[in-house]
């Protein structure tokens, strides 16, 4: 078997694919690794003959220009979240399979996702800037929630929803989902109620947005929708800064409702330095690092290795995406 990994040399493909993580591609046999750019002249050679081929983020799309090329190729290996901007419809036509590492990526978000949920609940932000102004918990103590008694709802329950939910298995919360594609069989496996979107926006305490970037969310969180919602709950977005209106949600804040906002994506990204957000000391801005980032991109190179030894093997892989999934596949 011929594997190439085709994506580009760069300091974050070697934070994925470390030497004893190519070691271990090589056990499965001969290994051709991209030494250039993500350039046709780098990749066209490393894909004659090669069966598996490992993608991650900037690798180009696999046109009948690449695939011309590779036509020994039973399957590529997404070492990044959504296959967007790699897959084609002729990739598809050809049978190619395709997996990717967005689960891997998705345990990160949980996991940001629980952090924020807790220090945001517990006021440790506005302390912190209390206490370095020289104050103590003179002021903020009617803020602090802890995780128990409280309602939190999932808007999605994809790869990183579901990681959350038993994440949030160690809490005494009550979980609440709205998600289209779940059905209430799946709900009762993973201990969750599954509510309308409208019920999810009133119930929540918490609200933390685990939803794709596809038009039918674009905006989804805007002034009519942010009214349903209680005046002291909270907002989590470590999902799609396209889903929440901003300057919507700044007036609704500014007017006294909600306890915080914790935004790890915004729309733009950076946001302008105009963003009214800025000036909100209750709303919590991140530069987009909820998922893998340094020693945690370690965790895609693990993911790489453990679905081609599970492709060799003819089980199931851990994340593979059908062509009819991708108009549920939104940005990450």
């Amino acid at each position: 078997m011929k594997i190439a990994l085709i994506a580009a040399q760069s300091e974050q493909r070697q934070r994925i694919f470390p030497p004893h993580v190519l070691e271990q591609l090589h056990a499965f046999g001969e290994l051709a690794v991209n030494q250039g750019e993500s350039s046709p002249n780098c990749i066209l050679p490393l894909l004659a003959n090669a069966d598996v081929a490992i993608t991650s983020w900037g690798s180009p799309r696999m046109t009948v220009e690449y695939l011309d090329s590779a036509t020994n190729l039973r399957l590529i290996i997404h070492a990044a979240g959504t296959v967007q901007p790699i897959v084609s419809e002729e990739l598809w036509k050809r049978g190619i399979r395709v997996t990717s590492s967005s689960g891997a990526i998705g345990r990160g978000v949980a996991e940001t996702t629980l952090a924020l949920a807790i220090s945001a609940s517990k006021n440790f932000y506005q302390f912190n800037d209390l206490i370095h102004a020289g104050g103590w918990k003179e002021a903020g103590m009617e803020k602090v929630v802890d995780l128990v008694d409280i309602t939190v709802g999932l808007l999605g329950a994809g790869m990183v929803g579901r990681h959350l939910i038993k994440l949030m298995g160690n809490f005494e919360a009550k979980l609440i989902v709205y998600d289209p594609y779940l059905d209430e069989t799946e709900c009762v496996k993973l201990g969750v109620e599954k509510v309308s979107f409208d019920e999810l926006l009133k119930r929540s305490d918490i609200l933390s947005i685990h939803a794709p970037s596809v038009p039918e969310t674009d905006k989804l969180i805007n002034c009519e929708t942010l009214t349903l919602m209680k005046k002291d709950a909270g907002i989590i977005n470590t999902a799609r800064g396209s889903i929440i209106n901003e300057k919507d949600l700044y007036e609704h804040m500014a007017s006294g409702n909600l306890r915080f906002a914790c935004l790890d994506v915004t729309d733009p990204e950076p946001p302008v330095k105009e963003n009214p957000l800025r000036r909100l000391s209750n709303v919590i801005l991140l530069p987009h690092i909820a998922g893998v980032v340094n020693n945690g991109l370690g965790r895609i190179g693990r993911h790489v290795v453990s679905e081609l030894r599970r492709f060799i093997n003819n089980e199931p892989m851990e994340n593979e995406i059908l062509e009819a999934m991708m108009f549920r596949v939104g940005k990450s």
